[in-house]
């Protein structure tokens, strides 16, 4: 099997991820009643484990719910020491140079991998490290924030796949790098 890494993501019509305070309430702009995944599910059923890093590990921790992922999680930090204890069962620190981290993630058998985090998905793409990304646009104009999107060392072609109206107001985008 191929290795594969993926980007599943909701960002507003500026291209930001969280509010200037870091804040996810604006993800909600659109009611949803009937609590549509928009494609979740099937996105999640199709990886192999996550790979976060500490500041969407740390959002994750503070959400009021049982841990979401049914799946291995690995942080990736520079700065983390070690995984909290409440958490040790959910997720795996790892840190260093991208290519060997992936490398060790798919060692142990896990090849399509969930890239998730802003300056997360940001490095990926600057190793070219992201397969396919998967976009739902909020339409919402936040005006600061946290870019889903940084500089990358050189440009990065992409293809469109998909693109799918949810809700009569969420466009998502599924995009693969074409190599």
């Amino acid at each position: 099997m191929e290795t594969r890494n993926k980007v599943f993501i909701a960002m507003s019509i500026d291209g930001f991820i969280a509010d200037r305070s870091g804040g996810l309430d604006w993800l909600y702009a659109v009611p949803n009643p009937e609590g549509l995944d928009m494609g979740y599910n099937d996105f999640i059923s199709g990886v192999d484990a996550i790979v976060m890093g500490r500041s969407t590990f740390e959002t994750v921790c503070g959400f009021d719910c049982e841990w979401p992922y049914p799946i291995p999680v690995f942080v990736l930090s520079q700065s983390l020491q070690e995984i909290p204890e409440a958490y040790k069962e959910n997720a795996q620190l790892v840190s260093g140079d991208l290519q060997n981290v992936v490398r060790l993630i798919n060692n142990k058998g896990y090849l399509r991998l969930y890239i998730d985090g802003g300056k997360t998905i940001q490095s990926f793409l600057n190793e070219d490290l992201i397969d396919d990304l998967i976009v739902s646009t909020i339409p919402v104009v936040l005006g600061g924030g946290a870019p889903l999107f940084g500089t990358t060392s050189e440009a990065l072609n992409f293809e469109l796949v998909s693109s799918q109206i949810y809700l009569d107001n969420v466009i998502q985008t599924h995009y693969r790098r074409k190599r």
